[in-house]
């Protein structure tokens, strides 16, 4: 059995949340608004969830690590999101984020992009997926929709997950547009929290569409590297960078300050209706660029199988 941490965010009120990201990300972008409004119907274009919202019972789980990657990967480091659900006491979960795929299942190394209504008493697990790999023809990327070729709901090393209900519900509409700070629109939001709410970490993830201009991408190689990947140079020379053209959809999942945890601050996942995917690092068209979320802050957070030794 994985240990499992627990832990619980502070939880600012919807409006608060709100007022906060909107005066720091007018600092960041041309144009900025944040309001609280309805969750949109996930289920519909361009989401094509199999859940309806990103309310109910809202929190993070972290499992597993970069150490299990880095420097050498540690293949045997294999989880099951129905677990996970019932690891974070919310069986029937779903599940949104970032995460490795399992090399077990796939036979390489991938970019998982989660998206899964796990199990529940009543009916069984939906998995809606990408994984996004190393296309062995032509070294371009290749995404495909998990459930086209796999039946489980498993993940290897790591993973950064939001999960809720999936229910409707009031959530935070991000909207910005033209970037003119050097920070990403994920570490804006994050750095946003962390100035404001200090001491008090604060949790949040969701769904953002990159609704227009490119984003520089990576997606792993389909080896895990033969000689270890001892500094951030190594990592960045093994990985494979992709300019990505919009629209991205988007899976974020942002913790303001880690408590102890030895958590990943941020990690966004992205795929797209037209075969483009991956881990998302930046947008490459500043001026052009307009990004699109829909956000909760999350309750609590579980940091399951932690590594021994960090990075």
């Amino acid at each position: 059995m994985a240990k499992v941490e627990r832990f619980a965010f502070h939880v600012p009120s919807l409006e608060e949340l709100a007022g906060v990201l909107q005066k720091g990300l007018k600092e960041n972008f041309a144009d900025a608004q944040v309001s609280v409004v309805d969750c949109p119907d996930l289920t519909q274009e361009p989401f094509n969830f199999p859940a309806k919202g990103i309310c109910g019972k809202p929190r993070i789980a972290d499992v597993g690590g970069v150490p299990y990657l880095i420097p050498v990967a540690r293949k045997e480091k294999v989880y099951d999101l129905n677990t996970v659900a019932k690891d974070i006491e919310l069986p029937g979960a779903f599940f949104l984020g970032a995460g490795a795929a399992s090399s077990k299942v796939l036979g390489v190394n991938a970019e998982l992009i989660p998206i899964v209504q796990t199990k529940s008493e009543k009916k069984p697990a939906v998995n809606g997926s990408y994984i996004a790999q190393i296309n062995p023809a032509d070294k371009g990327c290749l995404l495909e929709k998990y459930s086209s070729k796999y039946t489980d709901c498993e993940f290897g090393l790591l993973a950064n997950l939001y999960a809720s209900e999936g229910q409707p519900g009031k959530v935070i509409e991000v909207k910005a547009n033209g970037r003119t700070g050097e920070l990403n629109f994920v570490s804006c939001l994050r750095q946003i929290l962390e100035k404001h709410y200090g001491e008090k970490p604060v949790g949040m993830g969701g769904t953002f569409i990159i609704q227009k201009g490119k984003a520089k991408i990576h997606i792993m190689p389909p080896e895990f590297s033969a000689c270890p990947l001892n500094t951030d140079e190594d990592v960045n020379n093994w990985l494979k960078f992709f300019e990505m053209k919009a629209p991205l959809i988007c899976q974020p999942v942002i913790v303001s300050r880690d408590p102890g945890f030895d958590l990943r601050l941020e990690h966004t996942h992205c795929f797209s209706q037209h075969g483009e995917g991956g881990h998302y690092h930046q947008d490459t068209s500043p001026e052009s660029v307009g990004y699109l979320g829909y956000l909760l802050p999350a309750e609590l957070l579980f940091r399951i199988d932690r590594p021994a030794e960090t990075h």
